[in-house]
């Protein structure tokens, strides 16, 4: 079954983050996600997690934009290895990868190559945790230039090559509308290989309601192809925080 889970990055930004978790779970979410968890007091948000009983769906994995560069192999598996055991600590199956910048003096193919060797080894780590990884692709025009992972082909070839059951793609509907549109369909093509999802409204990156996208349309065609993991809610909110999270929950 589909649910909806709410990036804490993104809302109540005057609060800790401990009470956006527990303002989750009044609004009526069962889960919540965020990005780096480096930067956070991760006590706190386990005590409110074990408080209000949400699920933490997701959230990056250290050190994060760094799967691109070379000569950090090292570095990059034990900053994964650690955070799945903060993983572990949450019961947060999906660690969220963005592979980083491109590089300006080397080819896109030379970057993937190092880029499919380096997944393949976090896979190792991912299937003896038990954990799953999902990449995620950005949009070049508007909030990332320079990203090297930008469209679903891409990240779709780089799970096949590693070929892990535990490595799938984030597929953030915002960043793919800007990107290359065609939502409904490549979503239907590549669910097999989907893990997680990303929402915002285009232009921008507001609630669900209100842009191009028909997000009623959408979540019902993304649960007619048989995905159940979490939908991420990951917006600014023009109309309030609360209201348009109250908002997007209708459209389920």
């Amino acid at each position: 079954m589909v649910a909806l889970s709410v990036c804490v990055e993104m809302y109540w930004q005057d609060m800790p983050v401990d009470q956006r978790v527990r303002r989750v779970k009044e609004l009526g979410f069962t889960a919540f996600e965020f990005w780096g968890w480096k930067d956070k007091n991760m006590a706190s948000i386990r005590a409110a997690q074990a408080e209000t009983g949400l699920a933490v769906a997701a959230f990056a994995s250290e050190p994060q934009w760094a799967v691109v560069e070379r000569d950090n192999d090292r570095e990059l598996l034990a900053g994964f290895a650690e955070s799945a055991q903060v993983a572990h600590t949450l019961g947060c199956p999906t660690l969220i990868v963005v592979p980083g910048i491109a590089l300006a003096d080397e080819t896109w193919e030379t970057t993937r190559r190092r880029v499919v060797r380096k997944v393949k080894a976090m896979a190792r780590i991912a299937e003896s945790e038990g954990v799953t990884i999902v990449l995620e692709p950005l949009n070049p025009i508007v909030d990332h230039k320079g990203a090297w992972l930008t469209r679903m082909s891409e990240a779709a070839d780089l799970v096949q090559e590693v070929g892990s059951a535990n490595v799938k793609i984030l597929c953030d509907l915002y960043h793919q509308q800007i990107t290359e549109g065609n939502l409904i369909a490549n979503f239907a093509l590549y669910a097999p290989l989907i893990g997680h999802v990303h929402t915002a409204g285009v232009p921008g990156r507001h609630e669900l309601v209100g842009g191009e996208l028909d997000y009623k349309a959408i979540f019902a065609a993304i649960k007619n192809t048989g995905y159940s993991g979490y939908i991420g809610l990951e917006f600014k909110a023009m109309k309030g925080d609360d209201a348009g999270l109250k908002e997007a929950l209708t459209l389920l």
